[in-house]
């Protein structure tokens, strides 16, 4: 659907011509107006509110008297900046209402206030019960006088007290009676109100830890908080959930920064959707058999068995709230669309969703996008009594990032067809024919009035339910069905109803109320195992999860029967169905499939089947010839999910062949065996030896002598690590001679005759560091019969790490650092992320002055963004100031966020910001820590992924190294960034601004 720009010729004239100052003043001060914003064809965008009246809204809802009642974020990360304005009273919940009928709001009133709620990321209206979720706490607000002002306020759960975006979000309503929320990767547990941890009805903790659930999660509550249930868990920050009248979850959820992976998610009950490795809890950067070259796919462990698929994957961006529209104001393309605020992208959109297989794809169709006015963040989006849309706006040079660069704006836009006024009807629920009427509201607070009147009716209600189960509308007809089905002695009635219906998404639902009600499932399952529509059968499998009797594990088996070999979800389906009871399903499935299941659903479902007797015939895969090799790899992988002798037998068994690759699947065999236990044995120590023969001088040379412990390969490594001394396996080799007490075969070196071989050494002592690395290079600067090119060079790899640039400080501090190092040990110290090093340095080193490159003193970021530069220039300064540590359209290093849609997400004012003032905010997932291992030293990088045993690093210039928690004492968090602060002394002023014009171009493919 086309866009319409709103604005007009004279706005943008005047924006243009204003001076810097008036710009940003502008900015803060009432009432930004609409002017840069495009608007779907057909609709129309209108100010329902702005500040003064509210400031930075983080979420929203709409009561059933079409009153927009907004939680705030004025007091958002004040303890991480404590630089920032505060509002000492805490941040507010605000009802906005329009009284005299002309489209905005004339009052607003203050519900609450207080810092406990201070940018608080959920809010849900709930007649006179209003539940906001505030990171630590998910509080429950009464008005019991109708005064519209909290009288009682309870504590309903308790989470990570984290000051954080990925923690606790919105709670939602849904037309089963029941409340809906999720939690992004900082929420970590649940508690309810006096502190006792949660354990859900599937009998499990309710925790990030792995046991099982891992990162952020989806719950589902009785109203009252009881019977808690995950409902899919290791999503990163999902910001929010949304239903269907079906019943059918959907969300959307953000990616590590950078990776143009955010997505879209149907949320199958129970289902894994990869953000770690489900078993050991391994960052997607984490190395893993058959991983995929595709970043999108890696990131969220696609290509792992028992991982649900995602149904869009958006690109770059921050997404936020979400909604269903189940309305008839807007049009046609819009109805039943899941409705998408994304701040990261300056764009609301819809996603058209289609059926596909089990699943479901989707497309995307634009409703309100911020082209000329990039501070368009909107956060949330809701469904008003009358069918239109209200939109909150963070309003804002950039989004997320622990930072807010405008803290006085915000607004509220209202979305209708052009011309259509915001007309509230009135709603009646007097009778249960009026509640049964309101049921059909696109408005979710009128849709829980009347869904709690009409089941508090019971039998009462029942004729004006029927009437509407027997409608048209198969959404209006769901919605009468969860009641129709919990009326005491007449449910199972409209259940049979619904599972003989022609309508999958009633069978569905009919399935669905069957369970909510804790009815014996198997009955329909037995009706519907042959369903003609695979959602239907996708709907059974889940049904028979946890099932113990031998009739489900027919059942399964006769679904597993009809799997297609293409369709993920249903496979998945049948993975979370079979879950705890692997071996008596996958028994059933062999019985009834014999040697037919060498086919390729066969083969998908022995690769996602955790039972025991999948094992040999995983071995028989691989070592079949026909067996393409990317098969043959995700074969290997299935061994990663199973435990037990079996295994350990099986991997042992594949250690010899015949088979053409059998070199490669000696050394698969070998990655995946545990090697405590095999490496005493003769056949494993030889298969060892043919294996890092045929793979010396590689990263797998260096993982199989580490898991083997084949200390006789000392050797090995340290040329490896002279040969490739910057890249991962040269310095995981370097780690690991230096553990084996290689130091003396490096001293030999770095003492030698070889110049190039010493410059190795060097590099590769810098980033493996450690007491006996840091002592070598220290050694080698202060040798003056040594090169001074090497001597330098030591200095520069001395000062890669803090243990390493206090030694080198104390060195300038005692005056033992020759001259002729200083300039060298000035670009170090003067780097450090350290304040205190760099200002002890400056005691004794000339400073650097604050200026460009060309001697100037930089204006503010304001006055920079209206300059204009040249975007080709521009990525020649990329290349030379940025690429040691950012990728952008495929070029640089992978250290910190990649940069190709930079420009899609951050203003220019934001782009100057984060170059001249890194610390202001720093990208989530992108936080540096201090580690402090046993021998003393410190290395500073980025955890990119974390085990129980173990932690892995990205060390600044893209190298990931491994460390052992046994070898760890402590870590903390940097207060600032890694970036350093001075980057704009390496360039002329014309460079930044031609850098920053070419960084605002990369705006990828931001739809």
């Amino acid at each position: 659907m086309a866009l319409r720009r709103r604005r007009t010729a004279a706005a943008c004239t005047l924006l243009l011509a204003l001076p810097a100052a008036a710009f940003l003043q502008r900015r803060s001060g009432p009432g930004p107006g609409l002017e840069g914003l495009e608007v779907a064809e057909g609709l129309e965008a209108t100010l329902f509110a702005e500040a003064p009246r509210l400031t930075n809204p983080t979420n929203l809802d709409v009561d059933a008297r079409g009153r927009v009642w907004v939680v705030e974020g004025y007091n958002y990360r004040t303890t991480l900046h404590p630089d920032h304005p505060v509002r000492p009273e805490g941040d507010r919940i605000v009802i906005l209402e329009d009284t005299d009928g002309d489209g905005r709001a004339d009052t607003e009133k203050v519900f609450y206030q207080g810092r406990d709620i201070d940018a608080a990321m959920g809010i849900a209206v709930l007649g006179n019960r209003v539940i906001v979720s505030a990171y630590g706490n998910v509080f429950l607000f009464t008005d019991t006088d109708g005064d519209d002002r909290a009288d009682e306020k309870q504590v309903l759960f308790r989470l990570n007290n984290a000051d954080h975006d990925h923690t606790v979000h919105a709670f939602v309503f849904g037309p089963d009676g029941r409340l809906y929320f999720n939690v992004g990767d900082e929420g970590k547990f649940v508690e309810d109100a006096n502190g006792k941890l949660i354990v859900d009805r599937a009998g499990n903790p309710v925790t990030s830890e792995g046991k099982p659930y891992r990162k952020g999660m989806v719950f589902r509550v009785e109203p009252d908080g009881s019977r808690f249930e995950v409902l899919g868990h290791n999503f990163r920050n999902p910001y929010e959930v949304a239903l269907d009248s079906y019943g059918t979850l959907w969300q959307s959820d953000n990616d590590d920064d950078g990776n143009r992976a955010t997505r879209v998610n149907y949320v199958m009950e129970y289902g894994n959707y990869g953000y770690t490795d489900e078993v050991t809890g391994a960052g997607w950067r984490t190395p893993r058999t058959g991983m995929s070259d595709s970043i999108p796919l890696r990131h969220w462990h696609a290509e792992d068995p028992g991982v649900v698929p995602n149904v869009l994957l958006t690109g770059a961006g921050s997404p936020a709230g979400i909604a269903v529209y189940e309305g008839s104001l807007l049009p046609e393309v819009y109805r039943n669309a899941l409705i998408h605020a994304e701040p990261g992208q300056n764009v609301v959109r819809a996603y058209v969703l289609r059926r596909s297989g089990a699943g479901y794809t989707a497309t995307i169709v634009p409703i309100l996008r911020g082209v000329e006015d990039r501070f368009f963040r909107p956060v949330d989006v809701a469904v008003a009594p009358d069918g239109s849309l209200f939109i909150a706006d963070w309003y804002d040079p950039g989004v997320g990032g622990h930072n807010v660069g405008d803290r006085n704006q915000g607004r509220i836009i209202r979305v209708a067809p052009k011309g259509v006024p915001y007309r509230v009807p009135r709603v009646d629920l007097s009778t249960p024919a009026a509640a049964a009427e309101a049921l059909r509201s696109p408005n979710q607070a009128i849709r829980y009035l009347a869904y709690t009147r009409l089941a508090g009716w019971g039998r009462r209600a029942e004729d004006a339910l029927g009437r509407l189960w027997r409608s048209d509308n198969p959404r209006f007809r769901a919605r009468a069905l969860w009641l129709l089905a919990g009326i005491p002695g007449r449910g199972t009635r409209y259940i049979d109803q619904a599972i003989r219906d022609r309508d999958p998404d009633i069978r569905i639902t009919g399935l669905r109320a069957a369970r909510r009600l804790d009815l014996d499932v198997l009955p329909y399952a037995r009706r519907l195992v042959d369903d003609s529509s695979p959602q239907v059968r996708r709907e059974v499998a889940l049904a028979l999860r946890h099932d113990g009797r031998e009739e489900a594990a027919r059942l399964w088996a006769e679904l597993a029967l009809q799997y297609d070999g293409r369709d993920r979800w249903y496979l998945e389906a049948l993975g979370i169905g079979a879950d705890r009871q692997w071996d008596r399903f996958f028994a059933a499935w062999r019985e009834r499939v014999g040697e037919g299941w060498r086919t390729a659903a066969g083969r998908d479902i022995v690769w996602r089947a955790r039972a025991e007797a999948a094992l040999p015939l995983l071995a028989e895969l691989i070592r079949d010839p026909a067996t393409p090799e990317r098969d043959r790899l995700r074969y290997f992988r299935a061994f990663d999910f199973h435990s037990g002798p079996e295994r350990e037998r099986v991997l042992l068994s594949l250690l010899e062949g015949s088979h053409p690759a059998q070199a490669e699947i000696t050394a698969l065999a070998l990655t995946h065996l545990r090697a405590g236990s095999a490496a005493g044995r003769p056949e494993v120590r030889a298969a060892l030896d043919r294996t890092l023969d045929a793979f010396r001088g590689t990263q797998r040379f260096v993982e199989l002598a580490e898991r083997f412990e084949a200390q006789d390969r000392l050797a090995e490594l340290v040329q490896l690590a002279l040969a490739r001394p910057s890249d991962d396996a040269g310095v995981a080799a370097a780690r690991l001679a230096l553990r084996w007490q290689g130091a003396a075969r490096f001293r030999e070196v770095v003492l030698g005759s070889d110049a190039a071989a010493a410059h190795g050494a060097i590099a590769a002592l810098g980033h493996a560091g450690g007491a006996e690395a840091l002592g070598l290079l220290e050694e080698v600067a202060l040798t003056r019969d040594r090169p001074l090119a090497l001597r330098r060079a030591a200095v520069q790899a001395l000062g890669q790490g803090p243990t390493g640039q206090r030694r080198l400080l104390q060195l300038v501090e005692e005056g033992r650092l020759p001259q002729e190092l200083q300039a060298s040990a000035a670009a170090v110290l003067f780097a450090s992320y350290r304040r205190d090093i760099r200002e002890a340095a400056a005691r004794h080193l000339p400073a650097p002055t604050a200026t460009t490159a060309d001697g100037k003193t930089l204006p503010p970021p304001g006055v920079l963004a209206q300059r204009s530069g040249d975007a080709a220039r521009g990525r020649t300064v990329f290349a030379r100031a940025c690429a040691a540590c950012h990728q952008a359209e495929g070029t640089g290093i992978d250290f910190g966020p990649d940069l190709s849609e930079i420009g899609g997400k951050l203003s220019k004012p934001a782009l100057y910001t984060a170059i001249l003032q890194p610390s202001a905010g720093i990208s989530f997932d992108y936080t540096g820590y201090v580690i402090r291992r046993k021998d003393g030293t410190e290395v500073v990088g980025i955890i990119s992924s974390e085990t129980e045993s173990e932690l892995t690093l990205r060390l600044p210039g893209g190298v990931t190294t491994r460390y052992a928690k046994s070898e760890i004492v402590s870590r903390r968090p940097l207060d600032g960034s890694l970036m350093p602060d001075g980057l704009e002394r390496g360039m002329t002023e014309q460079e930044l601004v031609d850098l920053v014009e070419y960084l605002a171009s990369l705006k990828g493919s931001a739809r």
